[in-house]
């Protein structure tokens, strides 16, 4: 087959530009896929990221692209989308191809994420490997990074216009291709002219295809489905080990032990030259979507030599005295906080990261899982590759950064119901036992025991489940319980902290936290050395304990810094904590069977006489301040939620199940005394009441609520869903032309003090004699009002009123009555039921 004639880059890429203005998606991405398949790496190079840049769109946000994280699957464009940019996909092609030839492309620092990209400006090399051998700074002759960096730190701290000055990254084709996809979540987007979930995004569909491919529950990554001469892909080269770091002190070493893609020797296991891929998706994923928090926090995630040297100091056995240890580093970053608002699709991202990331580390060899923690992964020579990468992902590569990135949303996010995607974010995070990929039947999941081997997870992780837990209860004391959806959130947590085993672990992990230093120097004078370091395997007992005690201090103090005070979950403040969360649920258990009583007295009072037009059909029989989700079955869903998040709440903290009962009876009771019809706490001031602080928390708890109830002219209420808008308007008209014609005398007939007086003004009078509550100041002005007698006849355009007159007509029809007949009889028949209340009412007065 002959090779088609090759234009220059040039026209190649104009021609690429104007087809994506003419045609559509479907034929530019045939015309794109014989481009890949025709041209060589030298052609496509220069295509390469004007078609990265068409297909996520520009970093700053400018262009859409193919707008990804609208595209739902009801569209056409749906399939095509994600046929071109699945993993084996032609865009991956393309990748592979221009990776083969270690083509170099650029990003501008400016779009790293704001830690990142703060410690260059300030003259630090990020510790993250991704960053390292990849900076180019602008001016020429400069031998070392580390003097580029200095000398743009300094020209920042002289000068006020540094763009010129500025640094740009340099990375290889697949490094490029998945930073733009990741940086594509965070950047705006236009809101969706359709409605859809954006778990069902094509974006999110990718998002899910990559961690699968690459980070496999089952086998080994798949290889490139292209080879250049060579045979394979190229890894990216090797990073320099002989960068000093600025502000650091030490090098920062790979992430993992021996790294996987600078193996020299040619013959190599074939997991080897694959796993780059894998780790490289990974950290980039981690640094774009996680990495956002104060620089001031980023200070304290230092170097794993830095943290050791920390534990050292901490745990050292040595009795002498020393100096004030000062972390490297410190001082040398300004304080910056990053404006970081994280939306729900990029938590739910977030979340698809993690649970693939639990199935990728779950799926490593049983006989794998019993060997020594990652500090000393050194000794274990025969674990491959890929096995040594699911042991440690968790642990080296997303625990801090998604440690803060969890903080900040719980501190950050409003409190609403769509705090739900970063709860069940958290609550994936500390389940990894969920994802073993183990068949469990849901109802036996109710009462399971976390497994023991699981302890390890939980002490390494413990300021997941203590800190993380003590910030979400600060947040449901400010919550409004009363809606089902935020008593779910309540009851989710409670569960999960709930299953047998867990909370023991949590406090076994407390306990090894707080070991005193001096009883470790007596237990083990040398517990931080292996075998091959001159340790002894003697106590191996103690050797254990001490070892556990180690791996819990080095993730306490690596993610809060040395100086943390760390507060106990099963402490005495934390308790009292809890059982003030515990009566805030007992008082909204008691404000939801509040209001579903009266929901109830209502349904069941206008079933039957509201037929015959003598239900009240006023707003105020609805509950003062329900919302639609406090209504029906969400308010029974609420009440069954509440009580089963205090039964595990008693089970967790065990507590007293009689001292719960009666603080739950007593709080009970007093709002059964009255409690339920006051006010929330208010003072009174020149315009009406005033809300207090302890008001605020009163209505935000669901303890006390305002009766709200309409409070304008009658007539001009909102028409409602039994009513004809057509008949409501049209009866308006006519009753105020009525009123209006015939007002004074209607005045002169009710202000009588006789009985046609009292019976004009049984008919005319306005029927809203319903107690006037605790009024601003405009309500009550226009409450003291005087109301004239006047004709209401808007009773006549309820569809249950004309019914029932339908109803009379028909049997008047029947019994061979003309219609003025049945109209007689009908007026006749109100006239003597209105006689009648009239002498009834007189004769109540009387006694």
């Amino acid at each position: 087959m002959a090779a088609p004639t090759l234009q220059q880059p040039s026209f190649l890429l104009a021609n690429l530009r104007n087809d994506s203005t003419t045609k559509p998606l479907l034929h530019r991405c045939q015309d794109l896929v014989k481009v890949i398949d025709d041209y060589p790496a030298k052609e496509l190079h220069g295509i390469f990221p004007w078609l990265v840049e068409t297909v996520f769109g520009s970093l700053d946000g400018i262009l859409g692209g193919w707008n990804l994280r609208l595209l739902q699957a009801r569209s056409h464009e749906y399939n095509i989308a994600l046929e071109f940019l699945s993993p084996c996909g032609p865009m991956m092609k393309l990748v592979y191809k221009l990776q083969a030839e270690e083509y170099k492309y650029e990003i501008p620092v400016n779009y790293l994420p704001g830690p990142v990209k703060a410690c260059i400006q300030q003259g630090v090399l990020p510790e993250c490997p991704l960053f390292h051998n990849k900076l180019q700074f602008p001016l020429s002759g400069l031998l070392t990074l580390n003097l580029a960096l200095s000398i743009l730190h300094t020209l920042k701290m002289t000068c006020t216009d540094c763009e010129d000055y500025s640094l740009t990254l340099f990375p290889d084709p697949f490094e490029f291709f998945m930073f733009n996809f990741a940086y594509c979540l965070i950047t705006p987007k236009p809101p969706p002219q359709q409605q859809g979930s954006s778990t069902d995004s094509a974006y999110f569909v990718l998002v899910d295809m990559y961690l699968k491919y690459f980070l496999p529950s089952e086998g080994s990554v798949p290889p490139s489905p292209f080879s250049d001469s060579r045979g394979s892909v190229t890894a990216p080269s090797p990073r320099s080990t002989s960068v000093s770091f600025s502000g650091y002190g030490v090098h920062s070493p790979s992430l993992l032990k021996h790294h996987i893609f600078h193996q020299p020797s040619v013959n190599a296991d074939p997991s080897a030259q694959e796993i780059w891929r894998s780790e490289t998706l990974l950290q980039m994923f981690v640094e774009v979507w996680l990495h956002h928090y104060s620089l001031e926090m980023y200070q304290k995630l230092q170097s794993p030599q830095v943290k050791l040297a920390l534990l050292q100091y901490r745990l050292s056995m040595s009795s002498m005295p020393s100096q004030p240890f000062t972390p490297p580093g410190s001082g040398t970053l300004n304080t910056y906080q990053e404006p970081f608002s994280p939306t729900e699709e990029h938590v739910l991202v977030v979340r698809l990261l993690v649970k693939n990331l639990h199935a990728f580390s779950n799926s490593l060899k049983p006989d794998q899982l019993t060997s020594s923690p990652p500090t000393h992964s050194h000794t274990h020579t025969h674990a491959s590759p890929l096995e040594e990468f699911k042991r440690v992902v968790v642990q080296r590569f997303v625990q801090q950064k998604l440690y803060l990135f969890l903080q900040h949303c719980f501190g950050h996010w409003p409190l609403d119901a769509s705090f739900r995607a970063v709860l069940e974010t958290w609550l994936s995070y500390i389940q990894p036992w969920r994802y073993t990929g183990e068949k469990i039947n849901p109802q036996a999941d109710q009462n399971r025991t976390v497994p023991e081997k699981w302890e390890s997870f939980v002490q390494e992780n413990l300021l997941m489940y203590t800190k993380l837990f003590q910030v979400l209860l600060n947040r449901a004391v400010r919550t409004d319980l009363v809606n089902a959806k935020n008593a779910l959130m309540v009851f989710r947590v409670s569960k999960v902290f709930a299953q047998p085993n867990l909370a023991d672990m949590i406090q076994k992990g407390e306990q090894l936290f707080l070991e005193p230093e001096h009883v470790l120097h007596h237990r083990q004078p040398r517990g931080y050395l292996t075998p091959n370091q001159g340790g002894s395997f003697l106590s191996s007992r103690q050797r254990v304990v001490t070892d556990m005690v180690f791996r819990v201090k080095s993730h306490v103090y690596a993610l809060e810094g040395q100086d943390c005070q760390y507060k106990q979950m099963f402490g005495n403040e934390l308790r009292g904590a809890v059982m003030k969360l515990i009566q805030i649920i007992a008082q909204a258990r008691q404000t939801a069977k509040r209001i579903s009583d009266h929901s109830n007295e209502v349904a069941a009072s206008n079933s039957f006489l509201s037929w015959f037009g003598m239900g009240s059909s006023d707003l105020n029989n609805t509950f003062s301040g329900a919302e639609p989700e406090e209504s029906g079955e969400c308010l029974k869903k609420t009440h069954e939620f509440l009580d089963r998040a205090l039964e595990h709440l008693c089970q967790i903290f065990k507590l007293n199940q009689g001292q719960l009962t009666q603080l739950i009876s007593t709080l009970g009771s007093c709002q059964d005394e009255g409690n339920c019809k006051q006010l929330p706490d208010c003072i009174q001031g020149e315009n009406g009441l005033i809300l207090t602080d302890l008001g605020r928390k009163q209505i935000i708890s669901g303890q006390r609520r305002f009766d709200i109830q309409y409070q304008g002219d009658p007539e001009l209420q909102p028409i409602r869903s039994y009513e004809s808008a057509l008949l409501v308007r049209l009866l308006y008209r006519v009753s105020s032309l009525i009123n209006q014609r015939f007002g004074a005398h209607m005045d002169a007939v009710c202000s009588r003090p006789d009985f046609p007086g009292r019976l004009c003004r049984h008919f005319l009078s306005d029927g809203d004699s319903a107690p006037r509550l605790n009024q601003s100041s405009l309500s009550r002005r226009w409450s003291e009002r005087p109301r004239r007698p006047r004709l209401s006849l808007r009773r006549l355009a309820s569809f249950r009123t004309l019914m029932v007159l339908l109803l009379i007509y028909g049997l008047g029809a029947i019994l061979s009555f003309s219609p003025v007949s049945s109209s007689i009889i009908i007026l006749t028949g109100g006239f003597l039921y209105g006689l009648v209340l009239t002498l009834l009412q007189d004769k109540l007065k009387t006694h």
